[in-house]
Formats: C-alpha cells, sequence, structure tokens
C-alpha cells in the first residue's frame, strides 16, 4: 500500500489536470541531489515493472529463432531473426526506426553477439540493448513481465522522468507505482533518500504537483 502523502499528490494532479481530447499519460519527475553523475556509476540505468501497470501500450521486439520465435509471435509486437538482423545492420535508417519506435527489446543470448556487431551502434546509445533470454527463460513471461516494465535513466542530468501511468488509472494504483519506484531508488542510490531532492507527479499536459 503506498504512502497517503503519495496517493494525495496523484489524486491532485489527476483533478487539476485540464480536460484533452486523448488519453494523458501520468508522468513522474524525479531530482537528484549531491550526486556526481559524471560518473557513470553514480548515475539510475535500471527496468523496474509497475504492480499496476504502465497504463499505455509497451511496444516489445525479440529476436528469436526457432521454437522461442514461435512462441513469441503470440505476444510481442514483432519477432526477428537472424536474416532480419543482418538487414538491419546493412539499413542504418531502418535500425533507427525500429530502436525509436520500440521500448524494449529482447534476444536470446545467442544472438547477442551478432546483435552487438550489427546494431550495438544503433541500439546502444538510445540505451536499448536487448534483454538477454537465457535457454531456461520463458520467452512469454519475459515478455508480459516486460510489457509492465519502466526505464529509470538519468544520465547525467540531475532531473529525469518516467512514465507511473495512465490517467484513466486510479490515483491509488498510480501511487502503489510511484512507491514502488521511490522505495527501489531509495535502495540503490548511495546516499538512499538523502540523494532525492524533490519529485513530481503530472499528466502529460497538467501542472506538476510535488510529492511530499
Amino acid at each position: 500500500m503506498a504512502d497517503q502523502a503519495i496517493e494525495d499528490a496523484v489524486s491532485r494532479a489527476l483533478e487539476e489536470a485540464p480536460p484533452r481530447n486523448f488519453r494523458e499519460t501520468v508522468d513522474l519527475a524525479i531530482n537528484l541531489r549531491d550526486l556526481d553523475l559524471n560518473d557513470p556509476s553514480n548515475r539510475v540505468d535500471e527496468g523496474i515493472v509497475l504492480p499496476n501497470g504502465t497504463g499505455q501500450d509497451t511496444r516489445i521486439v525479440v529476436f528469436a529463432e526457432g521454437e522461442t520465435a514461435l512462441r513469441a509471435e503470440d505476444v510481442a509486437d514483432d519477432v526477428l531473426g537472424g536474416d532480419d538482423l543482418e538487414e538491419l545492420g546493412d539499413d542504418t535508417d531502418a535500425a533507427k526506426d525500429l530502436a525509436d519506435d520500440t521500448d524494449f527489446f529482447i534476444a536470446e543470448a545467442s544472438m547477442m553477439q551478432d546483435i552487438g556487431r550489427f546494431l550495438g551502434t544503433v541500439l546502444g546509445p538510445r540505451g536499448k540493448m536487448p534483454t538477454p533470454l537465457q535457454p531456461d527463460d520463458d520467452v512469454v513471461e519475459t515478455v508480459n513481465r516486460m510489457k509492465n516494465t519502466v526505464q529509470l535513466r538519468s544520465r547525467d542530468r540531475r532531473t529525469f522522468h518516467t512514465r507511473v501511468g495512465a490517467e484513466d488509472m486510479s490515483a491509488e494504483e498510480i501511487a502503489g507505482n510511484i512507491d514502488v519506484i521511490v522505495r527501489r531508488l531509495e535502495a540503490n542510490l548511495e546516499k538512499g533518500p538523502l540523494n532525492i531532492d524533490r519529485i513530481f507527479v503530472k499528466t502529460t499536459m497538467g501542472p506538476a504537483v510535488e510529492v511530499a
């Protein structure tokens, strides 16, 4: 159960958002402090599974062959094999379009070396290198988990953003997602809560409300 202060802030953000003719996402802005973000080891870069989902479609592409590819076709947005990988390696524009249109990539571990060779220069800088799928991993389970995952990535910026839901989710559901993110940050940052300055929640076009 999320902290009541978080739920109150989410409720305000939802209530104060002006009506729009599209379904808005709900985003979290996190401000860090007392961290040297020029040192990559201090940067935030991790995927977090949201307990109540992202509230949005998450596009997932799987690199796989054989049985794994067949099983992935039922759950992934696209499944690409070795031949597709080589074609993308020869077409930088197509590779960039794929990278920009895809939230997460998953790949059989045996294909990771070739992915690094053909697509590393495109996926690497975008933080989109695939999650390796080990032989014992269930591709369906992995894809379904990734659909509820958001990536926290600060790079060298003190302030970074992540999606925590959509406007038609309840304040309680969104607050539950935020609570998981804040707890993970507090556990992983060097000085825990002391490295978090201020946190704001807002809808896409609405005002920012500080999470106390």
